[in-house]
Parts: structure tokens; C-alpha cells; sequence
């Protein structure tokens, strides 16, 4: 533990199971524990030194692990998590690419180690291992500088990546100020290339996810980014856009408009189908599997549990699912445990669940007044080409809520 307060957690166990009606035998029952456990524990007999038993005991008492520990009592790898977060705004604090600071005397990494780098660092993102990427994204942020003063041309690419990486990574530590200052980098840094702007873009969209006006952001960089030809465009060019509408369906579920998330996401679903499951083209994991499980979380932001839980429970059995990373994975279980909350019910089907909304769920919009978030996401095949979304007015009015072709970003 770091820092302290004048009453031992043993003293605080006690006092909160006090305040919660509990014996020392019941309280160890839900613990599965011994009543001498708890007797020691509470007499400062017996240290509580793991995280894992200190959040036991936090949700055995209904409390969360920082009021048992003391407002300033934090565990070790809190403290050092936070020290690699300050590490990493540090990072971004420093105006070498702003000052233009000469590199002479300063090793500089190749551009092919750089980029191995980077993948790596996205590799540890996906995989889900955020306190790694925590330590490595200082060093990396600063390697990457260095090759952007040398070369600002050649070393664009690193620098939006580096960026995207970053706040793709401080989203899921929780640190939003932190994370629009990277997403806003990337942004700044992408300026003048449209397949950089649309990547940067998608993290942009992670972070200001609460914020309604954002979806017109996400709108303009899709529309930069949409192929004008269905035949002439590239599976990155799809994967790209495709994420942009994910992301602008999430912002709309937020607002509670359903019917612009419905209408994104089934747009969304539409080339995911022509890009299909297995791919991560500008590390977006966008297809089928991805589009549908924005569903999901559209369904959970509606309130809409019984939705959310009937296509969570389809899209977990597609051979797509098994494909996305492991972060996207993780985070949409997290959604479909929202989902199972909100429908107050288990994780198994059960007699009183509504096998008509089920199906409505999976193969259609729901019926006036519902809160369907559109079409399944089913791979099927691609519309005819007079009906595809590059030939025809979106129902999104993609060309109607962005007059230009271009990103206002401030």
C-alpha cells in the first residue's frame, strides 16, 4: 500500500459490516471464509495485502475497493498505474514536432523498427494489455517525435498512429482529458490525408462518445472517406468508413435517437458485408461480427436489454466473433452483462423471455415506438449496384448534415 489514513482497514472491515447488519459469520459466509478469518482480519491479525480478497471483501460490504481502503490509501499497482499515466502525459506535453528541437547527438529509430513498434504497440492493445502498454507508450511517444523532427513528411504516419494508439488505450483507463488531448494529436497530425483523418477519426469518436455534436464529425470524416465508385472501392476504404458510422451510431443511441442509430448502423452492416469477418484494416476490426455487436451496445445506450441480449446471443455463436480482438471482445461483454441487466434476467433463456421480440431482435426493426437498432448484421450478399450506398442519397443524409467536404475540427 502507498499513503494512509489513522484507521487500519481491519477498524474499517469492521465498521462497515457493522453498519451493514452483519455477523461475523454471515459476513464470512458470503466471503467463503471462516468466522476466525474475519475475527483476525478485523483485529489486524491478519494483513489484507491482495487486490483480489480487498475487492471480495469491498463487494461482500456493497462498497467499492477506494472507500475500503481509505480516501488516501491506494494499492501499489494503482499508484503505479497512475505514475505510467503521468509518464504518458508527460509524453504528450513535450513540443519537439512544435519547436522543431534538432535531433544531432540524439539516436534516432529506423523507420522499419519504428513501425514494428508501433505494431507491436497496437498488438498489446488488442491483446487486452493495458498496464504493458502503459509502460511502453512513453518511450514510444518520444521515439516517434524524434523520427517526426527528422523527417516530418516521412514520419507523419508514425505520429497519428502513436496518437491513435494512445488515446485508443487512455479511453480505457478512464482518463478523457488525456484522451481528446491524443485523439485531438491525431487529429491535427492527419490533416491533409483522408485515410489518416478517418483513422484518427475513429478514436476522436471513442472519446467524445457522450458528446452529441460529435456525430457530425463522424459523418464528414465518413463522407471523406466513402468510395464514389462500389466497384472501385478498397476493403480499407469500407473498413474505414464503416467504423466512422459504428461510431456515429453509438453517439446517436446515447442521445436516445434510435432511429439514426438504426439507420447507421444497418448503412454500417451494409459494408461490412463487402469488407467480411477476419480483417483489421487501419486497426478498426471492422465487419459483420464488429457491426453487430455495436448493435448491442446501441441497445444497451437505448435501454433496450432484451434486444441487447437477444443479439448478443446470436453474434457470440458467428465464426466472426471469435475473430475480433480480444479488447473488442472484452468490451462487449461488458455490454451484453449491461444488456442482461437491464432485462433483469440470467445469462440463460428462460421461459419468460419473449420469443417474438427475440426475433424481432435479430431479423428486423422493432414495430412503431420500439427501440430497434436496425437490420442483423448477418453477412449477406452485397445489394445490387443501383441500391448500394455509394449510388444512392444514405438514409443518414450523410450529404445533407455535412455541407462540405471537409472536417471542422477545433
Amino acid at each position: 500500500m502507498v499513503g494512509g489514513d489513522s484507521l487500519p482497514i481491519g477498524r474499517r472491515v469492521a465498521y462497515l459490516r457493522v453498519r451493514r447488519k452483519l455477523s461475523q459469520q454471515s459476513f464470512a459466509d458470503r466471503l467463503g471464509k471462516s468466522k476466525s478469518w474475519v475475527d483476525k482480519v478485523e483485529r489486524g491479525v491478519r494483513p489484507l495485502e491482495r487486490m483480489s480478497t480487498i475487492r471480495d471483501v469491498a463487494a461482500a460490504l456493497r462498497v467499492d475497493t477506494a472507500t475500503l481502503l481509505g480516501r488516501d490509501v491506494r494499492p501499489a499497482e494503482v499508484a503505479e498505474r497512475d505514475a505510467g499515466v503521468a509518464q504518458i502525459s508527460a509524453a504528450l506535453s513535450t513540443y519537439e514536432m512544435v519547436l522543431g528541437r534538432a535531433t544531432a547527438g540524439r539516436k534516432v529509430l529506423p523507420a522499419d523498427r519504428l513501425a514494428r513498434a508501433l505494431g507491436h504497440a497496437w498488438t498489446t492493445y488488442q491483446q487486452a494489455r493495458y498496464p504493458r502498454l502503459v509502460e511502453l507508450l512513453p518511450g514510444l511517444l518520444t521515439e516517434v517525435h524524434r523520427a517526426h523532427v527528422r523527417d516530418p513528411e516521412a514520419g507523419r504516419a508514425a505520429v497519428v498512429q502513436a496518437y491513435r494508439v494512445t488515446a485508443a488505450l487512455l479511453v480505457k483507463r478512464d482518463e478523457g482529458s488525456l484522451a481528446w488531448l491524443a485523439a485531438d494529436r491525431a487529429m491535427s497530425a492527419a490533416v491533409g490525408d483522408r485515410m489518416f483523418l478517418a483513422g484518427a477519426a475513429v478514436q476522436l469518436g471513442q472519446v467524445l462518445r457522450a458528446a452529441a455534436r460529435a456525430r457530425s464529425v463522424m459523418l464528414a470524416a465518413a463522407y471523406q472517406i466513402a468510395p464514389t465508385d462500389p466497384d472501385g472501392g478498397t476493403p480499407q476504404e469500407w473498413s474505414l468508413c464503416g467504423s466512422l458510422l459504428v461510431q456515429a451510431a453509438l453517439i446517436a443511441a446515447r442521445a436516445g435517437d434510435d432511429r439514426a442509430a438504426g439507420d447507421l448502423l444497418d448503412e454500417a452492416a451494409e459494408m461490412a458485408a463487402r469488407v467480411g469477418d477476419g480483417h483489421d484494416h487501419h486497426r478498426t476490426g471492422f465487419g459483420p461480427a464488429a457491426v453487430e455487436a455495436g448493435r448491442v451496445t446501441a441497445a444497451v445506450e437505448l435501454g433496450d436489454g432484451p434486444q441487447a441480449v437477444a443479439r448478443h446471443e446470436e453474434v457470440i455463436g458467428w465464426d466472426g466473433w471469435r475473430w475480433l480482438p480480444i479488447e473488442h471482445r472484452a468490451a462487449h461483454l461488458v455490454d451484453a452483462a449491461r444488456g442482461y441487466l437491464l432485462a433483469g434476467r440470467s445469462g440463460q433463456r428462460g421461459p419468460g423471455a419473449d420469443p417474438r421480440r427475440q426475433h424481432r431482435a435479430r431479423r428486423g426493426p422493432a414495430p412503431p415506438g420500439g427501440t430497434g437498432v436496425g437490420r442483423s448484421a448477418r453477412p449477406r450478399s452485397a445489394r445490387p449496384h443501383h441500391d448500394h450506398p455509394a449510388r444512392r442519397q444514405p438514409r443518414t443524409a450523410l450529404t445533407t448534415a455535412v455541407p462540405a467536404r471537409r472536417v471542422e475540427h477545433r
